[in-house]
Protein backbone atom coordinates (compact mmCIF):
# COMPACT_ATOMS: atom_id res chain seq x y z
CA UNK A 1 0.00 0.00 0.00
CA UNK A 2 1.46 2.96 -1.22
CA UNK A 3 1.14 6.13 0.93
CA UNK A 4 -1.76 7.64 -1.17
CA UNK A 5 -3.21 4.80 -0.50
CA UNK A 6 -2.57 4.74 3.41
CA UNK A 7 -3.96 8.42 3.50
CA UNK A 8 -7.11 8.05 2.02
CA UNK A 9 -7.60 4.73 3.88
CA UNK A 10 -7.00 6.31 7.06
CA UNK A 11 -9.23 9.32 5.95
CA UNK A 12 -12.24 6.88 5.59
CA UNK A 13 -11.66 5.21 8.75
CA UNK A 14 -12.07 8.42 10.14
CA UNK A 15 -14.92 9.30 8.46
CA UNK A 16 -16.54 5.80 9.44
CA UNK A 17 -15.64 5.87 12.85
CA UNK A 18 -17.30 9.75 13.32
CA UNK A 19 -20.34 8.38 12.04
CA UNK A 20 -20.55 5.44 14.36
CA UNK A 21 -20.12 7.40 17.18
CA UNK A 22 -22.59 9.30 19.17
CA UNK A 23 -22.39 11.73 22.22
CA UNK A 24 -23.94 10.43 25.31
CA UNK A 25 -27.78 10.70 26.05
CA UNK A 26 -27.83 14.16 28.56
CA UNK A 27 -29.26 13.49 31.91
CA UNK A 28 -33.09 13.40 32.53
CA UNK A 29 -34.64 16.39 32.20
CA UNK A 30 -37.85 17.92 33.54
CA UNK A 31 -37.13 21.04 31.09
CA UNK A 32 -36.53 21.82 27.91
CA UNK A 33 -37.36 24.68 24.94
CA UNK A 34 -41.19 23.26 24.36
CA UNK A 35 -43.64 24.37 26.84
CA UNK A 36 -47.11 23.15 26.59
CA UNK A 37 -49.06 26.01 28.11
CA UNK A 38 -53.18 26.63 27.81
CA UNK A 39 -54.69 28.82 25.54
CA UNK A 40 -56.44 30.04 28.72
CA UNK A 41 -54.76 30.51 32.07
CA UNK A 42 -55.80 27.89 34.39
CA UNK A 43 -57.48 29.64 37.27
CA UNK A 44 -55.08 30.20 39.93
CA UNK A 45 -56.48 33.48 41.39
CA UNK A 46 -60.07 32.86 42.65
CA UNK A 47 -59.76 29.16 43.67
CA UNK A 48 -63.33 28.47 45.23
CA UNK A 49 -62.65 26.95 48.00
CA UNK A 50 -65.27 25.11 50.18
CA UNK A 51 -67.33 26.93 52.72
CA UNK A 52 -64.72 25.60 55.65
CA UNK A 53 -61.96 26.14 54.25
CA UNK A 54 -63.16 30.25 54.01
CA UNK A 55 -63.80 30.29 58.20
CA UNK A 56 -61.97 32.90 59.67
CA UNK A 57 -59.82 30.64 61.82
CA UNK A 58 -58.22 29.69 58.07
CA UNK A 59 -58.03 32.63 56.04
CA UNK A 60 -56.42 35.34 58.78
CA UNK A 61 -53.88 32.66 58.39
CA UNK A 62 -52.84 33.33 54.77
CA UNK A 63 -49.30 35.01 54.35
CA UNK A 64 -50.33 36.24 51.08
CA UNK A 65 -48.29 39.95 50.97
CA UNK A 66 -50.41 42.71 49.62
CA UNK A 67 -47.36 43.38 47.33
CA UNK A 68 -47.95 40.11 45.68
CA UNK A 69 -51.49 38.74 45.33
CA UNK A 70 -52.00 35.40 43.16
CA UNK A 71 -52.77 36.43 39.52
CA UNK A 72 -53.10 33.76 36.75
CA UNK A 73 -50.11 35.21 34.88
CA UNK A 74 -47.87 35.21 37.54
CA UNK A 75 -48.28 31.81 38.77
CA UNK A 76 -48.26 30.39 35.16
CA UNK A 77 -44.97 32.13 35.22
CA UNK A 78 -44.05 30.92 38.58
CA UNK A 79 -45.60 27.26 37.01
CA UNK A 80 -42.81 27.61 34.43
CA UNK A 81 -39.76 28.41 36.60
CA UNK A 82 -40.67 25.80 38.84
CA UNK A 83 -40.71 23.02 36.73
CA UNK A 84 -37.64 24.62 34.14
CA UNK A 85 -34.27 22.73 34.84
CA UNK A 86 -32.19 25.92 33.52
CA UNK A 87 -32.42 26.83 37.25
CA UNK A 88 -29.42 24.87 38.10
CA UNK A 89 -26.11 25.09 37.18
CA UNK A 90 -25.86 21.96 35.22
CA UNK A 91 -29.67 22.18 34.04
CA UNK A 92 -30.22 18.99 35.03
CA UNK A 93 -32.54 19.77 38.30
CA UNK A 94 -35.60 21.85 38.56
CA UNK A 95 -37.88 22.65 41.86
CA UNK A 96 -40.41 20.37 41.03
CA UNK A 97 -37.35 17.62 40.90
CA UNK A 98 -37.66 17.51 44.97
CA UNK A 99 -41.03 18.80 45.46
CA UNK A 100 -42.89 16.11 43.11
CA UNK A 101 -46.87 16.78 42.59
CA UNK A 102 -47.35 13.06 42.91
CA UNK A 103 -46.11 13.28 46.58
CA UNK A 104 -47.92 16.16 47.27
CA UNK A 105 -44.71 18.60 45.91
CA UNK A 106 -42.29 16.48 48.28
CA UNK A 107 -39.65 14.12 47.53
CA UNK A 108 -39.39 10.33 48.38
CA UNK A 109 -35.98 10.28 49.29
CA UNK A 110 -34.85 10.71 52.72
CA UNK A 111 -32.62 13.59 51.48
CA UNK A 112 -33.02 15.29 48.34
CA UNK A 113 -30.40 14.66 45.52
CA UNK A 114 -28.93 18.33 44.28
CA UNK A 115 -27.70 19.29 40.44
CA UNK A 116 -23.60 17.48 41.38
CA UNK A 117 -25.35 14.29 43.17
CA UNK A 118 -25.22 15.85 46.40
CA UNK A 119 -27.45 15.51 49.05
CA UNK A 120 -29.70 18.07 51.02
CA UNK A 121 -29.45 18.69 54.60
CA UNK A 122 -32.77 17.95 54.93
CA UNK A 123 -36.13 16.07 54.03
CA UNK A 124 -38.12 18.09 51.54
CA UNK A 125 -41.20 19.79 52.92
CA UNK A 126 -44.35 19.21 51.04
CA UNK A 127 -45.47 22.45 49.55
CA UNK A 128 -49.38 22.20 50.03
CA UNK A 129 -51.36 24.66 51.41
CA UNK A 130 -47.86 26.66 52.20
CA UNK A 131 -49.93 29.96 51.99
CA UNK A 132 -51.86 29.67 55.46
CA UNK A 133 -48.80 28.66 57.44
CA UNK A 134 -49.27 31.72 59.79
CA UNK A 135 -45.76 32.98 60.52
CA UNK A 136 -45.19 33.62 56.67
CA UNK A 137 -41.39 32.12 57.50
CA UNK A 138 -40.44 29.04 55.33
CA UNK A 139 -37.91 26.23 55.48
CA UNK A 140 -37.89 23.96 58.74
CA UNK A 141 -36.20 25.75 60.27
CA UNK A 142 -38.04 29.21 59.47
CA UNK A 143 -34.86 30.80 57.89
CA UNK A 144 -36.45 32.70 55.05
CA UNK A 145 -38.58 35.40 56.47
CA UNK A 146 -41.06 35.20 53.74
CA UNK A 147 -41.88 32.54 50.66
CA UNK A 148 -40.79 35.05 48.23
CA UNK A 149 -37.76 35.07 49.77
CA UNK A 150 -37.44 31.10 49.72
CA UNK A 151 -37.88 30.64 46.34
CA UNK A 152 -34.44 31.83 45.52
CA UNK A 153 -32.46 30.17 48.67
CA UNK A 154 -32.60 26.98 47.00
CA UNK A 155 -31.16 28.31 43.40
CA UNK A 156 -28.54 29.79 45.01
CA UNK A 157 -27.41 26.55 47.43
CA UNK A 158 -24.29 25.09 46.51
CA UNK A 159 -25.65 21.88 46.76
CA UNK A 160 -29.03 21.57 45.64
CA UNK A 161 -29.03 24.00 42.28
CA UNK A 162 -25.68 26.05 42.13
CA UNK A 163 -26.74 28.93 40.19
CA UNK A 164 -25.86 32.64 40.59
CA UNK A 165 -28.78 34.95 40.34
CA UNK A 166 -26.91 37.16 37.77
CA UNK A 167 -25.88 34.19 35.97
CA UNK A 168 -29.53 33.11 35.88
CA UNK A 169 -30.92 35.98 34.73
CA UNK A 170 -28.90 36.00 31.74
CA UNK A 171 -29.88 32.56 30.97
CA UNK A 172 -33.64 33.06 31.06
CA UNK A 173 -33.18 36.30 29.03
CA UNK A 174 -31.76 33.97 26.36
CA UNK A 175 -34.83 32.50 25.99
CA UNK A 176 -37.58 32.61 23.46
CA UNK A 177 -40.62 31.97 26.22
CA UNK A 178 -39.29 33.76 29.03
CA UNK A 179 -39.83 37.12 28.04
CA UNK A 180 -43.40 36.80 27.12
CA UNK A 181 -44.02 35.39 30.18
CA UNK A 182 -42.86 38.23 32.24
CA UNK A 183 -44.49 40.87 30.36
CA UNK A 184 -47.91 39.08 30.52
CA UNK A 185 -47.06 38.50 34.67
CA UNK A 186 -45.84 42.40 35.71
CA UNK A 187 -46.61 44.41 32.04
CA UNK A 188 -42.84 44.54 30.48
CA UNK A 189 -40.62 41.80 29.72
CA UNK A 190 -37.51 42.79 31.77
CA UNK A 191 -36.66 39.73 33.71
CA UNK A 192 -34.98 39.71 37.44
CA UNK A 193 -34.98 37.74 40.19
CA UNK A 194 -37.17 39.74 42.46
CA UNK A 195 -40.45 38.91 39.91
CA UNK A 196 -38.51 35.20 39.55
CA UNK A 197 -39.26 35.04 43.38
CA UNK A 198 -42.77 37.09 43.06
CA UNK A 199 -44.34 34.40 40.95
CA UNK A 200 -42.73 31.03 42.41
CA UNK A 201 -44.11 32.02 45.24
CA UNK A 202 -47.83 32.92 43.32
CA UNK A 203 -47.87 29.24 42.50
CA UNK A 204 -46.93 27.85 45.18
CA UNK A 205 -49.43 29.97 47.04
CA UNK A 206 -51.91 28.79 44.72
CA UNK A 207 -51.18 24.93 46.06
CA UNK A 208 -54.50 24.35 47.97
CA UNK A 209 -55.53 21.12 48.51
CA UNK A 210 -59.47 20.61 49.48
CA UNK A 211 -60.88 17.83 47.58
CA UNK A 212 -60.40 14.69 49.77
CA UNK A 213 -62.66 12.11 51.31
CA UNK A 214 -62.59 14.02 54.74
CA UNK A 215 -63.31 17.44 52.51
CA UNK A 216 -66.83 15.62 50.40
CA UNK A 217 -67.54 14.38 54.12
CA UNK A 218 -67.34 17.99 55.08
CA UNK A 219 -69.02 19.12 52.59
CA UNK A 220 -72.11 16.58 53.06
CA UNK A 221 -72.74 17.34 56.88
CA UNK A 222 -71.56 21.53 57.30
CA UNK A 223 -72.87 21.65 61.13
CA UNK A 224 -71.01 18.63 62.52
CA UNK A 225 -68.42 19.59 64.97
CA UNK A 226 -65.18 18.63 64.67
CA UNK A 227 -64.87 15.76 66.91
CA UNK A 228 -68.51 14.73 66.14
CA UNK A 229 -68.55 11.90 63.34
CA UNK A 230 -69.11 12.63 59.87
CA UNK A 231 -71.71 10.47 58.38
CA UNK A 232 -69.29 10.23 54.74
CA UNK A 233 -66.53 8.60 56.84
CA UNK A 234 -66.37 5.14 58.32
CA UNK A 235 -66.75 3.88 61.95
CA UNK A 236 -62.75 3.96 61.98
CA UNK A 237 -61.85 7.04 59.82
CA UNK A 238 -64.12 8.72 62.96
CA UNK A 239 -62.37 7.38 65.79
CA UNK A 240 -59.16 8.69 64.34
CA UNK A 241 -61.08 11.95 64.18
CA UNK A 242 -62.53 12.10 67.49
CA UNK A 243 -58.59 11.05 68.67
CA UNK A 244 -57.65 13.95 66.24
CA UNK A 245 -59.54 16.51 67.47
CA UNK A 246 -60.46 15.16 71.08
CA UNK A 247 -58.44 17.55 73.93
CA UNK A 248 -58.77 14.36 75.97
CA UNK A 249 -57.41 12.08 73.41
CA UNK A 250 -54.60 13.06 70.75
CA UNK A 251 -55.07 16.21 70.62
CA UNK A 252 -53.44 16.60 67.72
CA UNK A 253 -55.34 20.00 66.72
CA UNK A 254 -53.29 21.60 68.96
CA UNK A 255 -50.95 22.05 66.51
CA UNK A 256 -52.51 21.12 63.13
CA UNK A 257 -56.17 22.50 64.31
CA UNK A 258 -57.35 24.38 61.32
CA UNK A 259 -59.37 22.68 58.43
CA UNK A 260 -55.84 23.48 56.01
CA UNK A 261 -54.07 21.17 58.98
CA UNK A 262 -51.61 23.09 59.37
CA UNK A 263 -49.48 24.09 62.25
CA UNK A 264 -49.51 28.09 63.43
CA UNK A 265 -45.56 28.46 64.27
CA UNK A 266 -42.21 25.98 64.53
CA UNK A 267 -42.30 23.59 67.36
CA UNK A 268 -40.49 21.23 69.49
CA UNK A 269 -41.72 17.94 68.95
CA UNK A 270 -40.39 15.55 71.65
CA UNK A 271 -37.59 14.03 68.80
CA UNK A 272 -34.79 12.41 70.68
CA UNK A 273 -31.46 13.99 71.41
CA UNK A 274 -29.12 11.79 69.54
CA UNK A 275 -30.00 14.01 66.65
CA UNK A 276 -27.98 17.11 66.72
CA UNK A 277 -30.03 19.37 64.00
CA UNK A 278 -30.71 22.62 66.18
CA UNK A 279 -33.38 23.21 64.23
CA UNK A 280 -34.95 27.20 64.28
CA UNK A 281 -32.14 27.70 67.00
CA UNK A 282 -29.47 27.68 63.77
CA UNK A 283 -31.38 30.60 62.24
CA UNK A 284 -31.92 32.80 66.02
CA UNK A 285 -28.93 30.95 67.85
CA UNK A 286 -31.49 31.07 70.84
CA UNK A 287 -31.36 28.31 73.48
CA UNK A 288 -35.40 28.39 73.41
CA UNK A 289 -35.20 27.24 70.03
CA UNK A 290 -32.94 24.33 70.38
CA UNK A 291 -35.11 21.63 69.01
CA UNK A 292 -38.06 23.38 67.13
CA UNK A 293 -39.50 22.83 63.73
CA UNK A 294 -41.92 24.15 60.81
CA UNK A 295 -44.44 21.81 61.03
CA UNK A 296 -46.08 21.35 57.80
CA UNK A 297 -49.65 20.73 56.72
CA UNK A 298 -51.15 17.18 57.63
CA UNK A 299 -53.10 17.23 54.24
CA UNK A 300 -51.91 14.65 52.37
CA UNK A 301 -50.05 12.95 54.90
CA UNK A 302 -49.98 9.61 53.58
CA UNK A 303 -48.06 10.47 50.72
CA UNK A 304 -45.69 12.31 52.61
CA UNK A 305 -42.89 9.78 53.46
CA UNK A 306 -40.97 10.02 54.71
CA UNK A 307 -41.70 12.19 58.12
CA UNK A 308 -39.91 14.65 60.38
CA UNK A 309 -37.11 16.96 59.40
CA UNK A 310 -34.52 14.39 58.84
CA UNK A 311 -36.94 12.09 57.30
CA UNK A 312 -36.24 9.32 59.91
CA UNK A 313 -39.76 7.72 60.03
CA UNK A 314 -41.03 5.95 57.33
CA UNK A 315 -44.48 5.23 58.02
CA UNK A 316 -47.32 6.77 59.93
CA UNK A 317 -47.50 3.96 61.85
CA UNK A 318 -44.12 4.86 63.00
CA UNK A 319 -45.10 8.83 63.69
CA UNK A 320 -48.02 7.71 65.85
CA UNK A 321 -46.15 5.86 67.71
CA UNK A 322 -43.71 8.60 68.14
CA UNK A 323 -46.91 10.59 69.66
CA UNK A 324 -48.08 7.96 71.57
CA UNK A 325 -45.12 6.54 73.84
CA UNK A 326 -41.94 8.22 71.98
CA UNK A 327 -41.47 11.74 73.34
CA UNK A 328 -38.34 12.89 74.36
CA UNK A 329 -38.11 14.92 77.78
CA UNK A 330 -36.55 17.58 75.64
CA UNK A 331 -36.12 21.32 77.97
CA UNK A 332 -38.27 22.79 74.69
CA UNK A 333 -40.54 20.28 74.03
CA UNK A 334 -43.83 21.70 73.23
CA UNK A 335 -46.16 22.68 76.32
CA UNK A 336 -49.36 20.86 73.88
CA UNK A 337 -47.23 17.23 74.18
CA UNK A 338 -46.96 17.79 78.06
CA UNK A 339 -48.51 16.23 81.19
CA UNK A 340 -50.21 19.17 83.51
CA UNK A 341 -48.92 22.62 81.52
CA UNK A 342 -45.66 24.20 80.20
CA UNK A 343 -42.95 22.48 82.70
CA UNK A 344 -44.84 18.77 82.25
CA UNK A 345 -43.40 15.71 81.71
CA UNK A 346 -44.13 14.40 78.54
CA UNK A 347 -47.27 13.08 77.15
CA UNK A 348 -47.65 9.48 76.91
CA UNK A 349 -51.48 8.60 75.36
CA UNK A 350 -50.95 4.68 75.66
CA UNK A 351 -53.46 4.20 72.57
CA UNK A 352 -54.53 0.79 71.84
CA UNK A 353 -54.09 -0.83 68.60
CA UNK A 354 -57.57 -0.46 67.63
CA UNK A 355 -57.40 3.69 68.06
CA UNK A 356 -53.95 3.72 66.19
CA UNK A 357 -55.59 2.06 63.33
CA UNK A 358 -58.41 4.38 63.29
CA UNK A 359 -55.91 7.97 63.51
CA UNK A 360 -53.89 6.33 60.65
CA UNK A 361 -57.28 5.84 58.47
CA UNK A 362 -58.11 9.45 59.68
CA UNK A 363 -55.28 10.66 57.71
CA UNK A 364 -55.42 8.87 54.66
CA UNK A 365 -59.26 10.55 54.28
CA UNK A 366 -57.29 14.18 54.11
CA UNK A 367 -55.30 12.32 50.84
CA UNK A 368 -56.47 14.62 47.60
CA UNK A 369 -55.66 12.45 44.19
CA UNK A 370 -57.60 15.68 42.78
CA UNK A 371 -54.82 18.17 43.78
CA UNK A 372 -51.90 15.30 42.84
CA UNK A 373 -53.10 15.23 39.06
CA UNK A 374 -54.78 18.71 38.68
CA UNK A 375 -52.70 19.88 35.48
CA UNK A 376 -52.22 23.56 36.40
CA UNK A 377 -49.74 22.42 38.80
CA UNK A 378 -48.40 19.93 36.96
CA UNK A 379 -45.27 20.13 34.29
CA UNK A 380 -45.81 22.51 31.60
CA UNK A 381 -42.71 21.28 29.50
CA UNK A 382 -42.56 18.60 26.71
CA UNK A 383 -40.33 16.46 27.73
CA UNK A 384 -41.08 13.79 30.18
CA UNK A 385 -39.01 13.51 33.14
CA UNK A 386 -37.64 9.90 32.51
CA UNK A 387 -38.88 8.23 29.28
CA UNK A 388 -39.97 9.25 25.86
CA UNK A 389 -43.90 8.63 25.34
CA UNK A 390 -45.83 8.12 22.41
CA UNK A 391 -48.95 10.41 23.30
CA UNK A 392 -51.48 8.42 20.92
CA UNK A 393 -52.36 5.47 23.22
CA UNK A 394 -51.04 7.56 26.49
CA UNK A 395 -54.85 7.52 27.85
CA UNK A 396 -55.87 4.32 25.94
CA UNK A 397 -55.01 2.60 29.60
CA UNK A 398 -55.93 3.47 33.26
CA UNK A 399 -54.29 2.51 35.99
CA UNK A 400 -56.37 2.55 39.54
CA UNK A 401 -56.27 2.84 42.06
CA UNK A 402 -53.62 5.60 42.55
CA UNK A 403 -52.60 6.08 45.36
CA UNK A 404 -52.43 2.16 46.19
CA UNK A 405 -51.81 0.44 48.98
CA UNK A 406 -51.56 -3.51 47.78
CA UNK A 407 -52.09 -3.53 44.45
CA UNK A 408 -53.02 -1.93 41.33
CA UNK A 409 -55.49 -2.55 38.52
CA UNK A 410 -54.17 -2.00 34.74
CA UNK A 411 -56.62 -1.74 32.31
CA UNK A 412 -56.08 -1.47 28.55
CA UNK A 413 -58.09 -0.34 25.92
CA UNK A 414 -56.69 -2.38 23.20
CA UNK A 415 -57.79 -5.85 21.06
CA UNK A 416 -57.63 -9.06 23.02
CA UNK A 417 -54.63 -10.84 22.58
CA UNK A 418 -52.14 -8.49 22.66
CA UNK A 419 -48.44 -9.02 24.53
CA UNK A 420 -47.86 -6.50 26.91
CA UNK A 421 -44.44 -6.10 28.92
CA UNK A 422 -44.34 -3.91 32.60
CA UNK A 423 -42.38 -2.58 34.07
CA UNK A 424 -42.17 -0.69 37.46
CA UNK A 425 -39.19 1.60 37.96
CA UNK A 426 -38.40 4.10 40.96
CA UNK A 427 -37.31 8.01 40.23
CA UNK A 428 -33.95 6.99 40.30
CA UNK A 429 -34.08 4.25 37.93
CA UNK A 430 -34.48 1.12 39.82
CA UNK A 431 -36.33 -1.96 38.26
CA UNK A 432 -38.99 -3.35 41.19
CA UNK A 433 -41.00 -5.08 38.68
CA UNK A 434 -40.85 -6.61 35.29
CA UNK A 435 -43.31 -9.26 33.79
CA UNK A 436 -45.36 -9.79 30.40
CA UNK A 437 -49.23 -10.64 29.84
CA UNK A 438 -51.88 -11.14 27.87
CA UNK A 439 -55.01 -9.39 27.70
CA UNK A 440 -56.92 -6.48 28.37
CA UNK A 441 -56.45 -6.59 32.28
CA UNK A 442 -53.81 -7.38 34.99
CA UNK A 443 -53.37 -6.53 38.35
CA UNK A 444 -49.84 -6.01 40.18
CA UNK A 445 -49.84 -7.25 43.97
CA UNK A 446 -47.20 -4.82 45.72
CA UNK A 447 -44.47 -6.53 47.79
CA UNK A 448 -41.73 -4.79 49.79
CA UNK A 449 -42.13 -1.81 47.32
CA UNK A 450 -41.70 1.15 49.74
CA UNK A 451 -43.98 3.96 49.52
CA UNK A 452 -43.40 6.95 47.39
CA UNK A 453 -43.52 7.57 43.37
CA UNK A 454 -42.91 5.38 40.94
CA UNK A 455 -42.85 4.99 36.83
CA UNK A 456 -45.08 2.31 35.53
CA UNK A 457 -44.34 1.68 31.99
CA UNK A 458 -46.17 -0.51 29.55
CA UNK A 459 -44.52 -2.01 26.67
CA UNK A 460 -46.11 -3.27 23.26
CA UNK A 461 -44.42 -3.69 19.92
CA UNK A 462 -41.73 -1.45 20.77
CA UNK A 463 -43.84 1.39 21.62
CA UNK A 464 -43.33 2.44 25.42
CA UNK A 465 -46.20 4.10 27.59
CA UNK A 466 -45.67 5.22 31.57
CA UNK A 467 -47.81 6.64 33.96
CA UNK A 468 -46.83 7.61 37.48
CA UNK A 469 -47.92 5.50 40.37
CA UNK A 470 -47.96 6.48 44.07
CA UNK A 471 -48.06 3.34 46.69
CA UNK A 472 -48.62 4.88 49.81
Amino acid sequence: MNRWQLLLYTLLLLVLTGLAWHAPAPPPSLGNDCLNLPEEYFNYANIELPPHLQTPNLQTLDNTPAGNPITDAGATLGRVLFYDTKLSANETVACASCHKQALAFTDEATLSTGFEGGLTGRNSMSLAMARFFATGHFFWDERAATLEDQTLIPIQDPVEMGMSLDELVARLGNTEYYPPLFEAAFGTSEITSSRMALAMAQFIRSMVSFQSKYDLARLAAPDVVPVDPLPGLTPQENLGKAIFFGPSAGNCAACHGTEGFVAFGAFNNGLDLEYTDPGKAGNTFSQLDIGLFKAPSLRNAALTAPYMHDGRFETLEEVVNHYDTGLAAHPNLSQFLRVGGPNGPPRRLNLSAEEKAGLIAFLNTLTDTVFITDERWSNPFCTDPVFTIDPVKQDGWQVFPNPAADFINIRIDAPLGQDFHLKLLSTDGRLYYSGSFNGQTFQLARKDWPAGLYYLQLSEGGRHWVKEVVWK
